[in-house]
């Protein structure tokens, strides 16, 4: 396979040109006009940001893709999925409230939002895509029903992951919530007895008959759950958990997988902001200070070159003084030395053996 491109610019700006006009070079150059947009339906996959946390893309740098995809023809929506841990982006209405708290609303962006997993994550599709892991990935209705998939990635660090990139927001943030608990979970939801109030709205959703009560707590029958993560969902006290028990580098490779059931068969194309890079997720209500310097913004066809370039770029920066990172050991990797219980390489060779693309890239600075 022949070296993808990857088009890069940094974060310099004149008096002729912002970085918002900056941008939109950018992603022209790298050839977005290419694609036939001319009434397509276009999800623009995006991180909102949990309230709090003050490292997600801002708003104005999501109107620029959106105007551009106007200025081609194309329908463009704004969307992600619901989460699976407890949070503001629990279920769509709270979700939009965090959307629009942090920017995110038609006024700011130029088109609508829609939560692709619908009210409470269990509007999906089953895509088919026989990886190693997956068999059938669980996909937002909303992503699935677009023509193109354009994602907006804000690169940084992550906890269980190592990196948090294209393939991490194509893979974990498309997968609806029983998508995220096939990703997260090697087995099935169980119920805190401690926090259940015995009110049964799991029973009535779970179309398995797989929850019983005991002296007015919930237990799930594992031996009838399949684990579609509905009983998560309307908990209205969180009771009830994914077992968030999968070994780092199989989540890296569903997250692979998923990403692929989300690219394969239609055009696609991907954007990387490599700026304010946190220690931790965007889903955090918090956010530490950066690790290393702002690098630049980035832009490819390909999401597996895309992230490779992102974390190489980030790798060749020097640590930020007093920053989580500098208090550390250092190993030669910041990734690595962030995070040692995960390999962020993970999801790059996986992706690669997928075929989503290569990690070979040449670098074009514009």
């Amino acid at each position: 396979m022949e070296k993808a491109k990857v088009y890069y610019t940094d974060f310099h700006a004149t008096a002729r040109e912002n970085l918002l006009k900056k941008l939109e070079r950018l992603v022209k150059t790298a050839g977005i006009g290419d694609i036939d947009f001319t009434n397509k339906f276009v999800a623009v996959k995006i991180h909102f940001g949990e309230p709090g946390n003050l490292a997600y893309l801002r708003p104005n740098y999501a109107k620029v893709i959106v105007d551009v995809i106007k200025e081609l023809g194309g329908k463009v929506f704004l969307t992600d999925c619901n989460t699976l841990y407890v949070g503001m982006r629990k279920n769509a209405l709270d979700h939009l409230d965090a959307a629009y708290q942090n920017g995110y609303n038609p006024f700011a962006t130029g088109c609508h939002v829609i939560i692709a997993d619908g009210l409470k994550g269990t509007d999906e599709v089953l895509v088919p895509i026989d990886g190693d892991y997956v068999k059938e990935a669980k996909i937002g209705r909303a992503v699935m029903d677009a023509d193109i998939v354009i994602s907006m990635n804000h690169f940084k660090c992550h906890e269980s992951t190592g990196i948090g990139g294209a393939l991490k927001n194509l893979g974990m943030g498309c997968g609806s919530r029983a998508g995220k608990m096939e990703m997260h979970s090697s087995g099935k939801p169980h119920v805190s007895e401690k926090k259940c109030i015995g009110c049964g709205s799991c029973a009535k959703t779970c179309a398995h008959s797989a929850i019983s009560f005991t002296d007015k707590k919930a237990f799930i029958d594992h031996n009838k759950c399949v684990g579609c993560g509905r009983c998560i969902g309307v908990c209205p006290v969180d009771a009830v958990k994914a077992a968030n028990d999968e070994a780092n580098d199989i989540l890296n490779k569903k997250i692979a997988e998923y990403a692929l059931a989300v690219v394969k068969d239609r055009p696609h194309f991907h954007v990387s902001l490599v700026m304010d890079i946190s220690p931790f997720c965007d889903c955090h209500a918090e956010n530490d200070m950066p690790i290393v310097p702002d690098v630049g913004m980035f832009a490819s066809f390909d999401p597996v070159a895309l992230d490779k370039a992102c974390a190489d770029m980030v790798n060749q920066q020097p640590v930020l003084a007093d920053s989580m990172l500098a208090h550390m050991e250092h190993t030669g990797d910041h990734f690595d030395s962030l995070h040692p219980v995960t390999d962020w390489r993970t999801v790059i060779t996986h992706g690669e053996k997928l075929g989503i693309g290569t990690a070979e890239y040449e670098l074009i600075r514009i």
